[in-house]
């Protein structure tokens, strides 16, 4: 028999049984569109992440006193001094694959403007920093090298402090606020930035010279780290190894001994979050292909029941001519039928999926290897688990065949 009748039969023999095919569908249906759902959910989520981290600038290092935590041992409160103004001299002084420099502190607490006030996060800053993080001033001016040396009370804002400090239609340049009894005078507003992938609102913080910060706020003479821009992303690593060496010769670290201060790069970030976002995502598709062997496990016993009912068809069949290999050849095909067209549909409901999940504010976007895969994984399970009934099919004895009732 050729493969035309074979063809023909199979879908006249799910035409006859639409509803149940329908259902046999259903699962495979479910399987590959959650599949592919989960797919996209993961590559959108690492896709903003590394859009959001390469917003900070990819060639950013950062500098954080104390070595890198073992086991979630607590550092030693020590180490957590480390960093100096004689650090940040020396990189000034020697820095070659670095442009931007700029040390910084930080404080939490209360911003007050007449009856207003509001929680936020004042950074002490070198006027590098806007260059390192990539950040343009909407309105106003930044403060310069003088403005460090003398420890002016200047600062700029986020668009965060000014909707919650000031009426609408006021102009914050040169108001006074005041942080932690401290007066400060604006002198910019910062450009909007919004909120990252972790929830945190980036337009609500105020940045200030590091040296007032210092003095003023937090009487203290070591930083909580120094951010660092290399020349470019391909030369990180030498940027990395350069800051490692003049930290260790400002710090005399012997050689053999560990470093006292920790420097990461915003590629070594990306390829963390990446893996995490990778592990999260195949624990997440692993899930979802549990529905796909599920929907597999009902197609065969879809087609272990259409045999029973067409017991005596196959006896007919074989009765005037049809071999064991033209029955079994049927069943596989209808099988496959069935996981293919499940799976066509699956992959367009995923795909309508994703375009939810996007508007509601998931980022999704499907990776157009997970569509071949599907439909690969569809066509290997109608062949899988259909080969038993189609086997089943193909031996049973042609006389005892035709008399089942």
């Amino acid at each position: 028999m050729n493969l035309t009748n074979l063809f023909k039969i199979a879908f006249k023999a799910l035409a006859n049984n639409k509803f149940r095919t329908f259902l046999s569908m259903l699962g495979i249906i479910i399987g590959v569109a959650a599949v592919i759902i989960m797919m996209a959910i993961g590559q959108g989520s690492k896709e903003s992440v590394r859009k959001e981290i390469s917003k900070m600038g990819t060639n950013l290092l950062s500098v954080h006193p104390g070595a890198e935590m073992m086991g979630g041992v607590r550092r030693d409160p020590s180490e957590m001094q480390t960093l100096k103004l004689a650090d940040y001299d020396a990189i000034l002084e020697n820095k070659r694959y670095v442009t931007y420099v700029s040390p910084e502190v930080t404080s939490s607490g209360q911003v007050i403007y007449g009856s207003k006030n509001t929680n936020s996060t004042i950074y002490g800053e070198s006027p590098e920093y806007l260059d390192i993080k990539q950040w343009n001033i909407a309105k106003g001016n930044s403060f310069g090298d003088d403005d460090v040396r003398k420890g002016a009370k200047v600062c700029l804002v986020g668009k965060t402090i000014v909707e919650n400090l000031f009426d609408e239609g006021v102009d914050p340049i040169d108001k006074i606020i005041r942080f932690k009894s401290i007066p400060f005078r604006i002198i910019g507003v910062l450009d909007e930035k919004g909120y990252n992938n972790w929830g945190m609102d980036q337009d609500n913080v105020i940045i200030a010279p590091y040296t007032t910060v210092m003095k003023r706020l937090l009487a203290q003479t070591y930083f909580q780290g120094i951010n660092a821009s290399a020349i470019s992303e391909e030369l990180s690593d030498e940027a990395i190894e350069e800051l490692t060496s003049i930290l260790r010769t400002s710090h005399r670290i012997k050689e053999g001994d560990d470093d006292d201060f920790t420097i990461r790069s915003q590629q070594e970030m990306m390829e963390t979050m990446s893996s995490t976002m990778d592990t999260i995502t195949i624990i997440l598709v692993v899930a979802a292909a549990f529905s796909l062997l599920v929907a597999g496990i009902g197609i065969m016993n879809i087609m272990l029941v259409s045999v029973t009912e067409r017991t005596r068809e196959i006896g007919l069949r074989m009765s005037v001519g049809a071999r064991g290999f033209d029955i079994s050849n049927q069943f596989l095909i209808e099988s496959v039928l069935i996981s293919i067209s499940g799976g066509v549909i699956g992959i367009f409901t995923g795909w309508l999926g994703t375009l939810v999940c996007n508007q509601i504010g998931f980022p999704a976007s499907i990776p157009m290897w997970s569509i071949v895969v599907s439909f690969a994984v569809c066509t290997v399970l109608g062949i899988g688990f259909g080969y038993f009934p189609a086997t089943k099919a193909a031996n049973l004895d042609p006389i005892e065949a035709i008399r089942y009732e």
